[in-house]
Parts: C-alpha cells; sequence; structure tokens
C-alpha cells in the first residue's frame, strides 16, 4: 500500500566515507562538467549598470554606512568585489536560482555558518516564530529554531496545519532538492552534448551518470549552533522579542517572540544551556528589487478539520487544471509535479502556495519556499501528496529517469542524501536526518515509480507513453537504445 510504512528495506546503513567518497566521485566526473548553453541578458534576474553618465559615477559604487556592527565594505562592478550573498543574488536566472558546481555556494553557506551576527529581529508574518539575522557584508538569513529532536515525530493527533516547523527539515530539504533533478534547458544542452563527445555503446552508463544534478530551487541552507544571549538577546533591537526571554527551572535562556501559533512559555525554544541549533536560509533579492508572484497550488488542502478540498473527492479533477492558465500550455504543470515528488518523498504536505519571480511571467521555475514542515513522520507516508501526479500522469522525463538512478543500489537516495548533509556543520552536533528518516526516503521513491509506472501501462494500453512523459531530452527520444 503506498501509504503504509513502519518497514524497512533490508540494505544496510552506508558509511558516511563511502557515501561521501561516491559523491565526489560522480561529481568530480566529466560527464558533471559539461558546458552550459549561453543564458540571454534577458533571462538574468537581476543586473549591474555597464554604462553610467559621469553625473552618475558616485552611484557606481555602494559605499557602507557608519552602522554600529556593520563592515567599511565598497562594491563595484567587480564580482570579485561582492560578497557571496550578492554573488548570490546576480546568478539568479530564469531557470535556476544557482548553477551547477557553483563555487560561490560553499563561502555563502560558510559565512552563514560563522559569520558575527549583528542583528536578530523577528520577521513579521507567518505562523511560528522566525527571525531575520544580519550580517557585517549586509548579508540577511532566515533563521528557524530547533523545536524536536531528530528522532521524534509529529503527534498522530495532530493536523497538519497544526505541526511544527524543524530546522533539519528546511536543511534536509535544500540537500534533496539539489539531488533530484537538472534544468530542462540545461538537460537538452547537456544530453545533446553527449551525442556528439561519446559513442552512442557507451551512452547507456553515460546518461546513467549524468542525471544526478541538482534542480536548485531552494535558497540555500545551512546549520548553526546560535548562542541565544550573545547572537540574539544582546543585540536585538526588536522590543517585542527582547519581552520574551527568560530562564528556565533549569538555567536555560529560552525565548518565544510574537506569533500565530506555538508562542508562548509553553513552547519556548531554548538554549542548552544557551547554544541553540537552527537553520540559516539565505534571504531572496528585496522584493523592491525583484517583486515575486505568489500562486495559489491547485491542490492546495482545506485548512479545515471537517471539510475536504475539491480535488479530494474528483478523480477528474486534473482535467479542470490543465484547462486554465498557466497550466494549459509551457512547462508550469511539469514543474509542479517536481514540486509534488519532492513533497511526497519528505512528506510536507503543507504546499499551500509556491512563488516565482515576476519579471520572467509563467515561463520560468518555481521557488521551492517553506519546507519546514517536512520531515515530521518517517513511519507512515501520505499518499494524499502524490495525488496530483496520480491524477495528471504527467511527469518530466528528466525526472523520471533521475528517480529511476536514485532507485539504484549504485547510487540508493538515502546513501547520498546521508553523504551530502554530513557536510553540514551540524552534523558534528548529530546527523540531520535519522536513519528511519533516511530509509522513508527510499521507500516514498518506490512509490513514486509505482505510480508513474501505472500511467505509463495505462497510457501504452491507449496507444502511447508521450502523455504520460515531457520530452525535455527529445533530442535524444530516437537514439536511446531499449536498454537506456
Amino acid at each position: 500500500m503506498p501509504g503504509s510504512g513502519g518497514h524497512h528495506d533490508s540494505h544496510q546503513e552506508e558509511p558516511v566515507e563511502s557515501g561521501l567518497f561516491k559523491l565526489e566521485a560522480l561529481f568530480d566526473h566529466p560527464l558533471y562538467n559539461m558546458p552550459s548553453s549561453p543564458i540571454p541578458e534577458e533571462d538574468w534576474l537581476l543586473k549591474m549598470k555597464t554604462t553610467v553618465k559621469a553625473s552618475e559615477k558616485s552611484s557606481q559604487m555602494w559605499v557602507s554606512a557608519s552602522q554600529e556592527g556593520y563592515g567599511d565594505i565598497q562594491w563595484n562592478s567587480d564580482s570579485n568585489s561582492h560578497p557571496p550573498w550578492l554573488r548570490f543574488h546576480l546568478g539568479i536566472t530564469r531557470w535556476q536560482l544557482y548553477p551547477h558546481g557553483d563555487s560561490n555556494m560553499n563561502l555563502l553557506t560558510q559565512q552563514l555558518a560563522t559569520h558575527r551576527i549583528v542583528s536578530a529581529v523577528q520577521k513579521s508574518g507567518g505562523t511560528q516564530l522566525k527571525l531575520v539575522m544580519s550580517f557585517p557584508n549586509y548579508g540577511q538569513a532566515m533563521f528557524k529554531p530547533m523545536k524536536q529532536d531528530r528522532d521524534e515525530e509529529t503527534n498522530y493527533n495532530l493536523y497538519y496545519f497544526s505541526d511544527f516547523e524543524r530546522h533539519n527539515a528546511e536543511i534536509s530539504a535544500f540537500h534533496l532538492d539539489r539531488l533530484i533533478k537538472c534544468l530542462q534547458n540545461d538537460c537538452i544542452f547537456f544530453f545533446a552534448s553527449l551525442v556528439f563527445s561519446f559513442c552512442l555503446s557507451l551512452f547507456h552508463s553515460c546518461l546513467s551518470l549524468s542525471l544526478i544534478l541538482g534542480y536548485r530551487r531552494i535558497p540555500p541552507v545551512v546549520g548553526r549552533l546560535v548562542d541565544v544571549v550573545k547572537e540574539i538577546k544582546d543585540i536585538t533591537t526588536d522590543g517585542k522579542l527582547a519581552r520574551t526571554f527568560f530562564k528556565s527551572p533549569v538555567g536555560s535562556v529560552c525565548f518565544y517572540g510574537q506569533c500565530s501559533y506555538y508562542c508562548s512559555t509553553e513552547h519556548a525554544v531554548c538554549g542548552r544551556p544557551r547554544n541553540l541549533e537552527a537553520s540559516l536560509a539565505t534571504m531572496l533579492p528585496d522584493l523592491s528589487l525583484a517583486t515575486r508572484t505568489t500562486w495559489r497550488s491547485p491542490w492546495r488542502r482545506s485548512y479545515s478539520r471537517s471539510k475536504l478540498a475539491i480535488w479530494e473527492t474528483e478523480p477528474d479533477y486534473c482535467s479542470s487544471v490543465q484547462k486554465i492558465p498557466p497550466y494549459d500550455k509551457g512547462t508550469r504543470l511539469v514543474d509542479f509535479m517536481d514540486l509534488v515528488i519532492l513533497d511526497f518523498l519528505m512528506s510536507n504536505m503543507d504546499r499551500h502556495h509556491y512563488e516565482t519571480f515576476e519579471k520572467f511571467g509563467n515561463n520560468t521555475f518555481l521557488i521551492h519556499l517553506d519546507n519546514g514542515r517536512a520531515f515530521g513522520r518517517h513511519s507512515k507516508d501520505e499518499p494524499s501528496i502524490l495525488t496530483p501526479l496520480a491524477q495528471c500522469c504527467r511527469i518530466r522525463h528528466s525526472t523520471w529517469l533521475r528517480l529511476r538512478l536514485l532507485s539504484l543500489p549504485k547510487y540508493r537516495l538515502s546513501d547520498v542524501m546521508r553523504a551530502s548533509l554530513s557536510n553540514d556543520p551540524l552534523h558534528k552536533v548529530a546527523p540531520l536526518l535519522s536513519e528511519n528518516h533516511l530509509t522513508a526516503l527510499d521507500r516514498r521513491l518506490k512509490t513514486v515509480l509505482e505510480t508513474v509506472d501505472r500511467c505509463l501501462k495505462r497510457a501504452t494500453e491507449d496507444g502511447g507513453r508521450d502523455g504520460v512523459l515531457y520530452h525535455d531530452i527529445a533530442n535524444l527520444k530516437d537514439m536511446i537504445t531499449p536498454a537506456g
């Protein structure tokens, strides 16, 4: 049964060292360093001014104001003068948040994990406690604190909309998002390049190695141990936040802030006695520079204790969705299916909206934000998350091939995730995901593939599979052998 859980795969846990060697071997392979297709000027989200009038030359350079705690820095049009967060913003394009193999990611995550925090204020809106942290180089990150232990499961009597947001879920979602998919344009260019670079007899093995490329739709997230006194209480200018600090009966420093859920002394977050685990997610460009459009998910849940959403009662619901923009053309529907698969793998029931950059219209990727309610349960899967895929029977060809690859023992999803997460600073405290959660990833991946197989079987009986697989690797459609 797709919704069952609790059983475990027979494979043994792979040592982290072995998994790291596997990751290094894969991403050092020449197939992961193929050139990308040129990016048109209109496909960059932001760009620097290249020509400036003499009267405007003073605005060519950003010069920091004399604010306490911030560095005395100067930035110009040379990217070498930019801090990592600004390079990240300037690297966003129509199809991705950052390019594959971007060396700036290491610098960015390292700064998130180690740089001095100069400001901590509560983020307005939202249902649970979140802070905005600022750094000396004017970078900012979204802070989500540890709410429950790694091995603790969400209470089965709790509704999905009342669940905690977990810091390790945000970190794990970032790593999982990078492992599953590649961009449509990159896939076409990449696979076409293989035709000219390698003989067809080697194609099957080359294809297998090439599939683990990042989708890169979640902003970089890293774990950090934060001193709640030195790095929050003592530096905050947020009076409402400051008033919520107190000491627990055992001397731990706690606070709870102000929010819709779980902001009270009964649900305070506490250091041990001052150190608190948290996730820090890189902030996207300010809305004044890059407006984002918020889209209501067609398969949004009712967020009611007694009512079902329309898609839960109408098996043919997808046919009506496919008639309305932007799902009636382009890649929006298969992009949404990518998000559905990601959510099912990490058991995230809280995907009520998603966002895109307004500049790119409907022809762009979906930003995968707010993943804190994922990885709450490992002993039970939630089949309703896969309903859009089961109803629409539509998936990218590249996504399907990549998921099949991750189901093989050589590239098992749980092993790759374990190795990837071991690079996070909080791994030194404890693994970000328990072995039960990693095993659940493999089990859920099997369910996704079985769902697609049923779709393909029905389509084949009806005369073809083209209605199921969206051919984003159409250049090689006639050259792939049956085995490949």
